[in-house]
């Protein structure tokens, strides 16, 4: 461990000056055609084996270095239509044209360049000291991972047969928590998500006789507030449940009647009971609703997204938890709450068949956000992910989070000690 971060010092303003430039130039899913090249450039230069264009901008690099497990590290790339607002000198100016051809606003909003950026400096630091460490390093640069599609279509389009099966699966991800924190937990972690686009179908006509129409912004109000009662109504006090409407689209004019209005609704779920009780709640109500409001055609339902929930292999996490603790000064690793998000990292592992691990890095000012605790306002003072505001401290989050990946890469990957006669770093 110590040789091969003894490197780390000396290459953390290199990272400081790729972190900048991957925030500044942000792209949105599937279309992450500069960061993906600067990435397998620096790939590259380490001596790896790089496939590019895999789910379109997808990039592998293998590093074969004797024999001993395959340890696959994985970060994503993409970027959020979020228009930045922290105020920071580096800050994201960029438009770009999303999937449904609207121009909207881009941001790292979710730490994806925090991601990529660990993992380019991990990879740089294993490759540039083979010799600590002997077996098959697989670095994943995953695009697509805020649609939910991502890993499936990295994985559909060839991956393991490009780079082989690995042993182990392991990620993480930049959090609102005190910087140079580290947070495991075994078993679920993150939540489920489904993402459904509801299309309610009226009648249209003149604002001024609504009795000649089906109103479709009233029927879509109705079926806003009656889905709230499906977590206060129908879910146990004992489990958990989010259900928010997103974004509500109707008409385009104050005196005409729409025909039509489209709902976009997020579900999230971390126990597989309840995601299917929600789902089928949504689907009555919004059925329902619709034939009471007599509406000419049933309304459609349709999936935009699906997130498994991120569940850790038990032995595994606890395994790396002991590893992180041993490493990392006491009151550095924690146990991680349960987390609302989602994430499609778990895909990974599901097809590989292989236990996988995920975990957090703190990325805010530890003594902001300990004050705002103890004040009862962290919601308030401390930016999420996704939030316009949200940008990680660069300095310790980006020491910690490269440590975390080669600590846990060494953990998994065999020492040269216990292959003699192995040719080590061919």
């Amino acid at each position: 461990m110590t040789t091969v971060l003894a490197g780390l010092a000396a290459r953390l303003p290199g990272l400081e000056r790729l972190y900048l430039d991957l925030h500044r130039h942000p792209e949105l899913s599937f279309a992450e055609t500069r960061t993906a090249a600067e990435l397998a450039a620096r790939l590259v230069a380490d001596g790896y084996e790089v496939r590019t264009g895999i789910a379109g901008t997808g990039v592998l690099g293998v590093l074969r270095n004797g024999p001993g497990p395959a340890v696959l590290l994985r970060a994503d790339i993409d970027a959020l239509p979020v228009e930045e607002k922290t105020g920071l000198g580096y800050a994201s100016t960029v438009r770009a044209i999303d999937a449904e051809g609207h121009e909207v606003p881009v941001m790292h909003a979710c730490g994806h360049d925090m991601h990529a950026t660990w993992l380019s400096g991990a990879a740089a630091l294993l490759a540039e000291r083979r010799t600590a460490w002997s077996g098959t390093l697989l670095v994943v640069f995953q695009p697509g991972e805020e649609t939910g599609g991502g890993a499936r279509a990295m994985i559909e389009d060839g991956l393991f047969e490009i780079a082989g099966t690995p042993d182990v699966v392991l990620g993480q991800h930049v959090t609102p928590g005190p910087a140079g924190w580290v947070l495991t937990r075994p078993g679920v972690l993150m939540a489920a998500t489904d993402a459904v686009r509801v299309t309610l179908h009226g009648r249209g006509g003149h604002g001024s006789r609504p009795e000649t129409t089906v109103d479709p912004v009233v029927l879509a109000a109705s079926v806003v507030l009656r889905l709230q009662t499906i977590v206060s109504r129908e879910i146990s006090a004992t489990d958990s449940a989010v259900v928010t409407v997103g974004a509500l689209h109707a008409g385009t004019a104050h005196n005409v009647i729409a025909d039509h209005a489209t709902l976009d609704v997020n579900v999230r779920t971390f126990e597989p009971h309840v995601r299917t009780r929600v789902l089928a709640a949504l689907e009555r109500i919004v059925h329902a609703e619709a034939r009471a409001a007599g509406a000419p055609r049933p309304p459609e339902i349709t999936e935009l997204s699906s997130f498994s929930a991120t569940a850790n292999d038990e032995a595994a996490t606890g395994d790396l938890t002991a590893a992180f603790e041993r490493h990392f000064p006491a009151g550095r690793v924690w146990e991680a709450p349960l987390v609302t998000g989602s994430e499609d990292f778990g895909d990974f592992g599901r097809a590989a068949g292989v236990p996988s691990v995920f975990w957090l890095v703190g990325g805010k000012d530890e003594r902001a956000v300990l004050d705002a605790l103890a004040a009862g306002r962290f919601e308030d003072d401390i930016p999420s992910n996704h939030s316009p505001l949200f940008a990680p401290v660069l300095h310790p989050t980006l020491r910690t989070g490269v440590e975390t990946l080669v600590v846990a890469a060494l953990h998994r990957l065999r020492s040269p000690a216990v292959a003699p006669g192995s040719v080590v770093g061919a």
